[in-house]
C-alpha cells in the first residue's frame, strides 16, 4: 500500500472513530456536544493504525479541517446610512427649496422622513390659529415617525429652513426594514432614546429655567455645543420671532438678551450668529450675568 493510500486509509479511520465517539458521547448526555467528545477521545487509548501523525493532535486537525466544512452563518453587509442614502423599494429621495413644507398638519400620515442635508422647522398650530416652533431638525434625524406608533394625521407641520435633502421612506417599507436589520433597528433606536431625552431636558428646561437661560441653552444647542467636532456658528437665519417661539416668551426678551449676550461677549454677529465658549461657561456656572427668574 504506498503512503498516499495508507494516510488514505488513516483518515478515513480516524473519522470513523471521531464519529464513533460522538454517537457514545450524546448517548450518554443530550447536553455533550462535538467538542466534548472529541475532548473524551483525546483522553483515551484510540485503537488507530501506527503510523506517522496519529493521535490526538492529529484529531485536533480533524476536527479542525471538518469545521471549515460547515456552513457559517454570513456577515451581514448591511449600512443603514448606505440605505437611507439611495433610492429603492418604498423609498425616495426628496429635495425641498427653502421654505418649502414637507408635510402640513392634518396631513395623512403614512411616511417616515429621513434628513441627509439642510435644516427643518417643526411648528404646530393651535385651534386658535397660534403658531409655535417645537423643534429644528438636522442631518442624520428622523422625523414623522408618529405614523408607525398609529397616528392617522400629521400633528405637526415641517418646513425646511435652507435648501434640503430628504430620503422618504413608506411605512411599510420602514417596519419591514427595522424587523429584518438588526443594525437598522439599533441606529433607529439610538436615535429615539437620544430624542427621548432631549424632550425631558427641555421640559425641565421650560418648567424650571428662565427665560434668558433658555435661550442661552437653545443658542448653545443650535451651534453644536457638545456634540463631536468644534462648535459651528448658526447656519441658518433664525428670526427673534423663532427663537421666542422655541422657548416660551415675546420677541421683545429675546432682543433683549440677544443684545445683553453681545455686549457681554457670549455672542457675536457676523451675518451669522456666533456663540462663544464664555455662554457654555456663563450657562454651566449659573454666573450672575444670567440669573434665574424673568
Amino acid at each position: 500500500m504506498g503512503q498516499t493510500e495508507l494516510d488514505a486509509a488513516l483518515v478515513m479511520d480516524l473519522h470513523q472513530t471521531v464519529i464513533r465517539h460522538r454517537a457514545q458521547a450524546s448517548r450518554r448526555s443530550h447536553r455533550h456536544n462535538w467538542s466534548v467528545g472529541v475532548a473524551r477521545a483525546q483522553g483515551q487509548k484510540l485503537d488507530l493504525p501506527n503510523a506517522p501523525g496519529t493521535g490526538p493532535a492529529k484529531l485536533r486537525d480533524l476536527q479542525s479541517g471538518f469545521d471549515d466544512f460547515m456552513p457559517k452563518a454570513p456577515k451581514s453587509s448591511f449600512d443603514p446610512k448606505i440605505f437611507l442614502a439611495k433610492v429603492g423599494e418604498g423609498k425616495a429621495i426628496l429635495k425641498f427649496d427653502k421654505s418649502q413644507v414637507v408635510f402640513s398638519q392634518g396631513d395623512a400620515a403614512d411616511t417616515v422622513f429621513y434628513l441627509q442635508k439642510g435644516k427643518i422647522k417643526v411648528l404646530v398650530v393651535s385651534e386658535q390659529g397660534k403658531e409655535a416652533v417645537v423643534g429644528i431638525m438636522e442631518p442624520g434625524q428622523f422625523f414623522g415617525e408618529g405614523c408607525l406608533n398609529g397616528h392617522p394625521l400629521r400633528i405637526s407641520t415641517t418646513v425646511a429652513m435652507e435648501p434640503s435633502v430628504i430620503t422618504s421612506i413608506s411605512k411599510s417599507a420602514m417596519l419591514a426594514t427595522l424587523q429584518n436589520e438588526p443594525k437598522f433597528s439599533e441606529m433607529f433606536m439610538a436615535y429615539l432614546l437620544s430624542r427621548n431625552s432631549r424632550i425631558e431636558e427641555d421640559l425641565i428646561d421650560q418648567l424650571f429655567n428662565s427665560s434668558e437661560k433658555r435661550l442661552a441653552r437653545l443658542l448653545l444647542l443650535l451651534a453644536n455645543f457638545g456634540k463631536d467636532g468644534a462648535p459651528q456658528p448658526i447656519a441658518v437665519q433664525i428670526s427673534q420671532e423663532t427663537l421666542a417661539e422655541m422657548i416660551g416668551t415675546t420677541r421683545s426678551r429675546v432682543s433683549f438678551f440677544m443684545n445683553k449676550f453681545r455686549k457681554l461677549g457670549f455672542i457675536s454677529y457676523n451675518g451669522k450668529i456666533e456663540v462663544h465658549n464664555s455662554l457654555l461657561t456663563a450657562v454651566l456656572y449659573d454666573k450672575p450675568e444670567i440669573v434665574r427668574g424673568d
